[in-house]
């Protein structure tokens, strides 16, 4: 009897689980997108095939597997030739549409989430795609000591993969985490058969991957070109996921040593897009009789993605940097505003916050909310934590930095810091000397200006530009003292702040945290990036953390702007529609079209 109870209780309990299964789902919200949809809106079901787009890529390259922590990545491999087990769109913050996975069951308890296969799913060798092709994505990806670093921290909370039978996956977690079965439907799926046994990610370093997608790597020139063909046989081209995309016959990538070279390439026609970064280049270099006869289209697109932060991080391995007030005096002395007159042609705007233009930015004083995630670590904050957010300095438009500079100085009186020959020193005399990092000459006029204002405070900053190869190296090393990088942000940030905030990430070469940052009071809020229960409570947590992190002074923010701008020869038709969080280059591999004869 005891027997046929608990059968009775485990065949209901996995009805349930079945009945739970759906074709979509969102974080904190319902889908857009109904069980019947036909096409995003942002895709034109009716776009025809053919044609080719060519593209540009900073650089070079020196291996063909895009997971593994070493070399030099080739641009499109990742992305056009191995795709997850559900699609993201790119309307929604966070909702999860079918691809190789058809639905999605999260149980109850919220400790495990599987997946069913769509049994039409194909590998580019014809293979069908199975469970235990997931389970050896999923194992490779997180095991492989040779994998990127990443992927351990943002599946860090998933306890195994499993295969229930060839069509079914289960994933069970350490840990209930509100967005961990929509992050484990972001997993990329490869063949058991790209590997081989006994092989690890390092050595098929030149072996493209074999995936899903809708293209397979057709040709290549190590480091100055690859090419990629339209798969003819592609499982998912009738998914309403995959309708009206991936239009192009072929995409070729063109690899240039700097932005001078890529903007005078685009304009001879070596390749169709671009999509500018450098506010000089899009005001001055974008001009003549190609745009003027509209044989290339300039514009500004908007979108409405989070910009996270861009800054000039300080690497706190450096002991350097360890003193908070070190950190905010030399960020006093980067004059944003005479940047933004007389280099960026008032095109920017400052970055705040490590979600600007979101409304995960903290704003005035903290919230009942907010608080109540502050008050159980107060101890471990600084008091300026309670106080209005932090907004970086502003200059005055007279005076320029002056002010700011006299802040500066105390603050270096304060920590230490003392006069001597003119040099600013410690107390074994010491000079206050450290490098600014880059792979690109762009930042070199950019820096100038904070070097100048550094040389009066006695400050020596020197500014060392490298192949984008040793670049990051010495990245994945930590081997710099300070250089630009990008907190990416999401519309629903989740485990990629452990990986750019957490001790663990800290301590790991080749992971997102930057600074070397391994704060107990961060540490104790960063999980409420896996426990909640709604979306105000996650906008709740990220504006906390923005709070902490902006009073640290971690980095020196630099600038942002609330549209893309982009220019492309007059050859291609686009959606009417544009998505809402979008890469532009994305945008156009997506959704774009040859037009008739080109």
């Amino acid at each position: 009897m005891r027997f046929r109870r608990l059968l009775i209780f485990a065949l209901t309990l996995l009805a349930a689980q079945e009945l739970a299964a759906t074709p979509s789902m969102a974080l904190g919200y319902r889908p857009k997108y109904p069980a019947n949809f036909t096409h995003f809106d942002y895709t034109d079901p009716a776009a025809p095939k053919g044609g080719r787009l060519v593209l540009p890529a900073i650089g070079g390259y020196d291996t063909l597997n895009p997971y593994t922590l070493k070399g030099d990545k080739e641009a499109g491999i990742g992305a056009m030739t191995v795709e997850s087990l559900m699609v993201q769109s790119e309307d929604e913050p966070f909702s999860a549409y079918p691809l190789i996975a058809r639905d999605i069951a999260l149980a109850p308890d919220k400790l495990s989430v599987t997946f069913r296969l769509d049994p039409r799913a194909r590998f580019s060798n014809g293979k069908p795609v199975t469970a235990a092709d997931v389970v050896f994505s999923f194992d490779t990806l997180t095991r492989d000591p040779s994998a990127t670093p990443g992927y351990r921290f943002y599946y860090g909370d998933v306890a195994r993969a499993v295969a229930v039978d060839a069509q079914t996956v289960r994933f069970d977690f350490k840990r209930p985490n509100a967005e961990l079965h929509l992050i484990v439907a972001q997993l990329p799926i490869f063949s058991r058969d790209w590997i081989p046994k006994g092989k690890t990610l390092a050595d098929v370093s030149m072996t493209p991957p074999i995936g899903t997608g809708p293209y397979k790597l057709s040709s290549y020139a190590l480091g100055r070109q690859s090419e990629f063909a339209r798969r003819t046989d592609y499982w998912a081209q009738k998914l309403p996921s995959r309708r009206g995309m991936y239009n192009f016959d072929r995409i070729v990538y063109r690899y240039y040593k700097d932005e001078t070279a890529r903007l005078e390439a685009f304009k001879a026609g070596e390749f169709d897009l671009s999509a500018e970064n450098v506010a000089k280049q899009w005001a001055r270099g974008y001009q003549g009789d190609k745009f003027d006869d509209g044989r290339i289209v300039k514009k500004t697109l908007p979108h409405g993605a989070a910009s996270g932060m861009q800054g000039f991080v300080f690497n706190l391995r450096n002991p350097l940097f360890a003193d908070r007030r070190v950190r905010e005096a030399l960020t006093l002395a980067f004059d944003f505003e005479w940047l933004n007159r007389q280099l960026f042609y008032g095109q920017y705007k400052r970055s705040g916050s490590y979600f600007s233009n979101s409304e995960m930015a903290a704003q005035g004083w903290p919230s009942e909310e907010e608080l109540a995630i502050l008050e159980p670590v107060r101890a471990k904050l600084d008091p300026e934590v309670f106080g209005l957010a932090v907004e970086p300095p502003v200059s005055d438009s007279r005076y320029g930095v002056r002010e700011n500079l006299k802040r500066a100085r105390s603050l270096l009186m304060s920590a230490g810091w003392r006069y001597q020959d003119g040099r600013l020193v410690d107390k074994l005399g010491q000079p206050f000397r450290f490098e600014f990092l880059s792979y690109s000459r762009t930042y070199e006029r950019i820096v100038a200006q904070w070097q100048k204002q550094l040389a009066k405070l006695g400050v020596e900053l020197a500014v060392r530009v490298v192949d984008p190869a040793i670049f990051q190296r010495r990245m994945n090393d930590f081997a710099y003292d300070t250089t630009v990088v990008v907190y990416g942000a999401s519309q629903s940030p989740g485990n990629e702040q452990q990986t750019f905030h957490g001790c663990q990430a800290a301590k790991t070469p080749g992971s997102s945290n930057w600074a070397g940052l391994c704060d107990p009071g961060i540490e104790a809020i960063l999980p409420r990036f896996q426990r909640f229960e709604n979306r105000q409570q996650l906008v709740s947590a990220a504006r906390a953390l923005d709070r902490v992190l902006r009073a640290g002074r971690y980095v020196v923010p630099n600038w942002h702007i609330p549209y893309h701008r982009a220019a492309w020869w007059d050859r291609f038709g686009q959606p009417a529609t544009l998505p809402r969080y979008y890469d532009v280059t994305n945008w156009a591999i997506q959704t774009w079209w040859a037009k008739p004869g080109n």
